[in-house]
């Protein structure tokens, strides 16, 4: 049988309404009583039935986060996030799988488990602001990702435009001039590759470096084979670019696989920079060089925004905040060498 209330009441000598307080944080418990109760939970072993709690609200204690690929480290590295910081709130995270379909993200974002979910965090690829304006469902929806939407919706994503032209001033510094940007994408203009791309020509620009077109690569996906092959491209058409700027990480090293199989060096004959620091990107055999998104923060700011907002403690207007960013620099990158 499970410790009760009562027990650790017993234990601390105290009311069973002193050890609820503790238990569910209220403030006007004295610092002295908190830490007698809460020895008392540590030596009882005390577990808060946290179903029963939620239950009590008319809530599950379950939120979901719906993210496009299990198969890219970033996500699962954010989603580990999203899980840490629920469970500070006493949520259970389910983790779903759009694999960046929409008919899929609309099937998520209309609610299909919202019987069992009190709210939902979603990373969408392809849905369009119309989608989101003709959601029905009441859940609370918090958006992750570099998409832009006019919907009322918050939404957690980083400066891309900024955080683009960071890598790319940080190429410039080194001397590099033909500056290829790997994993461009054709159509539908807010979707994260043409704000990195936006990024790459402004910088470009800024610096008296006309942006050329033949160093843009589309890409059908985001994985190490897109770079690959992107990279493969170049060269097969007789163009060597002194470095690359890769929509993401995954790109980035399929990059570097292609260039070192052709013979060419790194940093010495192409620097490469990715984006998003994945763990894969500190331990290759050359380390990159790569935007860091600020992921702890996102995960924290996309949680505590859903609480709010099903605590009913939320401004009325969407909020936008801008987790940080930083230039983390490795083994990619280096200095421009004469050719």
């Amino acid at each position: 049988m499970g410790v009760s209330l009562k027990d650790v009441a017993q234990r601390a000598g105290v009311s069973i309404k002193t050890v609820s307080n503790v238990v569910n944080n209220y403030q006007h418990v004295t610092p002295k009583m908190r830490a007698k109760v809460q020895q008392a939970i540590d030596e009882l072993g005390y577990r808060p039935n946290l179903t029963a709690r939620h239950l009590r609200k008319g809530r599950t204690g379950i939120i979901a986060l719906a993210v496009p690929e299990f198969g890219n480290p970033y996500f699962a590295e954010l989603a580990g996030e999203v899980v840490d910081a629920a469970a500070r709130h006493d949520y259970t995270v389910l983790v779903d799988h759009t694999g960046g379909l929409r008919e899929k993200e609309l099937l998520v974002s209309q609610g299909f488990r919202s019987h069992v979910i009190d709210g939902l965090i979603l990373s969408p690829i392809h849905l369009e602001t119309e989608d989101l304006m003709a959601r029905t469902e009441t859940a609370p929806l918090v958006l992750l990702g570099e998409r832009e939407y006019e919907a009322p919706y918050d939404h957690i994503a980083i400066d891309n435009v900024a955080a683009a032209r960071e890598a790319v001033a940080h190429l410039i510094a080194l001397g590099h001039r033909r500056i290829a940007f790997l994993g461009s994408r054709t159509g539908r203009e807010r979707q994260p590759a043409h704000l990195r791309l936006r990024g790459w020509r402004e910088e470009l620009t800024a610096s008296g470096i006309a942006p050329d077109d033949s160093l843009v690569v589309v890409t059908d996906g985001y994985g190490r084979e897109d770079g690959a092959a992107a990279m493969a491209s170049l060269l097969d058409r007789g163009i060597r670019p002194d470095a690359v700027f890769a929509y993401n990480d995954l790109i980035a090293i399929g990059a570097m696989r292609t260039i070192t199989e052709r013979g060419l060096t790194i940093p010495g004959d192409i620097a490469v920079v990715g984006f998003d620091d994945i763990e894969e990107s500190r331990y290759g055999t050359t380390t990159l060089t790569t935007i860091a998104p600020d992921k702890a923060a996102i995960g924290r700011l996309a949680v505590d925004s859903l609480v709010e907002r099903l605590a009913g403690t939320a401004e009325a207007e969407p909020r936008r905040p801008r987790p940080g960013h930083r230039l983390v620099v490795r083994e990619s990158t280096g200095p421009r060498r004469s050719r």
